[in-house]
């Protein structure tokens, strides 16, 4: 199982472009929205979610966790203890945390970062406390993808496919999506 957290102030592309192409390589993703069922991007976009953050399963079964960036989705995320209990869960059970934009300063403030390289969008790298910060657009550390911005939207969706179902599949995708 996969989950895509929103709250209210979410980067459109950000959280959709992972939800399209983890479908695509018919993985298990479900929406999950803090504070309801229906999640208003930063321009206005409404999105219904499949489940209510306080519905997701922390277990044996969860692959991945997806937070996408844009504000003030991020800070929105960031205040709901259930996303926090999440992000917790992951790192202490070996599960796949991936953030983009401003939302890897989430993980960076509780030292998960500390020793890994990552990337985020320019102006967060002071909370990606003790990380080596690049200026890739999608950077990969054990169990930690981060991403850039809305940018590198597709380059990071990739990057979660290639770890969950491997470098042929991304490329395969990416061939069909015709990326380059």
């Amino acid at each position: 199982m996969i989950y895509v957290l929103l709250a209210n102030g979410f980067e459109e592309i950000e959280a959709l472009a992972p939800v399209d192409l983890l479908r695509r390589a018919e993985k298990q993703v479900l929406i999950a929205g803090v504070g309801g069922k229906e999640i208003s991007s930063t321009r206005g976009v409404k999105i219904i979610t499949d489940i209510e953050v306080s519905e997701i399963e922390l277990s044996e079964n969860l692959e991945m966790i997806v937070l996408p960036g844009g504000l003030p989705g991020k800070d929105n995320l960031e205040t709901s203890e259930k996303v926090i209990e999440a992000i917790k869960y992951c790192a202490g059970n070996n599960v796949f945390i991936a953030s983009i934009c401003a939302a890897p300063s989430i993980i960076g403030k509780m030292g998960l970062l500390s020793g890994k390289r990552a990337t985020c969008y320019n102006g967060f790298e002071k909370f990606l406390e003790g990380a080596e910060i690049l200026d890739d657009a999608v950077v990969a550390d054990g169990k930690f993808i981060t991403g850039k911005g809305a940018g590198s939207s597709i380059e990071f969706a990739l990057k979660l496919v290639e770890v969950l179902c491997g470098a042929e599949s991304a490329e395969k995708m990416s061939k069909t999506l015709q990326c380059s």
